[in-house]
């Protein structure tokens, strides 16, 4: 039996025009719909500022924005949509939503394993999805790797993020593409099994472990690294999974130029910015790992070295999103 402890949040609109970001009067625009909320506003300026391009942006859901898309088709406004995890990207290259993008800026800049085999997307930041622990319950010799969570030694001890999280879908989606989906179902009744907590919020997770309400989770990086930012003492620890074997999950934040784009030029010169001269602005204000190899990483990631990544392709767990979100449903994992 799986216990499920609710997080409590606010709503807001899904849909939130944000204006200009504009170094110049007049001009070139290129607008972007955007899912991702993260410090975009000075990258925008600061790309701007090099190439005298403005950016629009609307914030809003993934979801909301992709209904967007489809219903104004070629009446819409938007040359670029950007959002976080690869399923989201998928989708919308899927549905239609964005146009192949040849650029060799862009295939130098961004490893083939980070963006859509046909050029429909590309990833701009890493999102490493790991174990993490109280170190003073947990001796990091004891940890090894996702599956191994399934082992009853955790029973009691689990932190996860709940089924609808498009994050935990991913990473099932992975233990799919590596595994089957047998073998990967019994991973996930696995952790059921150790009656896991599902906590609707990597923060609340990483705030539960420091707690003592559990000793082990799974969460994205760069929460972890933000409550570094403001308190160097928390006491949660990093282990990075799979590295006797495949490697860590990395997910992305990506983008791709959308099917009905007024300026697919300018769009593609966005993405290219920000995949090389913008990298910084980019993934800095969230902690998050550059794609391009040449770009080191922010302060506080650097400072837990480096590790082996899964080189699975995230097109391809992407495209098992919905096994995913079947087989966490046969599981019982809420």
């Amino acid at each position: 039996m799986m216990r499920r402890v609710l997080v409590l949040s606010t709503w807001v609109l899904l849909l939130t025009a944000c204006g200009v970001v504009s170094a110049f009067d007049g001009g070139d625009t290129v607008r972007v719909y955007s899912g991702r909320h993260y410090d975009l506003e000075e990258a925008f300026l600061a790309f701007a500022e090099d190439t005298g391009v403005s950016v629009e942006f609307l914030f809003g859901g993934d979801a909301e924005l992709r209904e967007r898309l489809q219903a104004e088709a070629d009446q819409t406004s938007a040359d670029v949509f950007m959002t976080v995890d690869a399923a989201n990207l998928q989708i919308a290259a899927e549905e239609g939503l964005l146009q192949p993008t040849d650029s060799e800026v862009l295939e130098t800049a961004v490893p083939p394993n980070l963006r859509h085999p046909d050029g429909l997307w590309f990833g701009l930041s890493k999102r490493v999805r790991t174990i993490v622990y109280h170190p003073d319950r947990v001796d990091p010799s004891e940890l090894s790797t996702y599956e191994d969570l399934a082992d009853p030694r955790w029973s009691g001890r689990l932190c996860m993020r709940n089924s609808t999280n498009v994050y935990t879908q991913s990473l099932v989606a992975s233990l799919i593409a590596h595994h089957g989906y047998e073998e990967a179902l019994d991973v996930v009744r696995g952790w059921v099994d150790n009656d896991t907590q599902i906590i609707n919020s990597d923060v609340q997770i990483l705030e539960t472990i420091a707690a003592g309400g559990c000793d082990v989770g799974i969460t994205n990086h760069y929460y972890l690294a933000r409550l570094l930012a403001e308190d160097p003492s928390f006491p949660v620890r990093i282990f990075w999974a799979n590295q006797g074997d495949r490697g860590v999950h990395v997910n992305i934040s990506g983008a791709g130029v959308t099917t009905w784009a007024d300026d697919p030029d300018q769009a593609v010169t966005l993405l290219e910015w920000l995949a090389t001269d913008g990298q910084e602005e980019f993934v800095y204000g969230n902690h998050e790992y550059p794609v391009n190899p040449e770009v080191p990483p922010p302060p506080i990631p650097a400072q837990w070295g480096t590790f082996k990544e899964d080189p699975l392709n995230a097109a391809e767990f992407a495209a098992l999103n919905a096994d995913a979100i079947r087989l966490m449903e046969e599981a019982g994992y809420d």
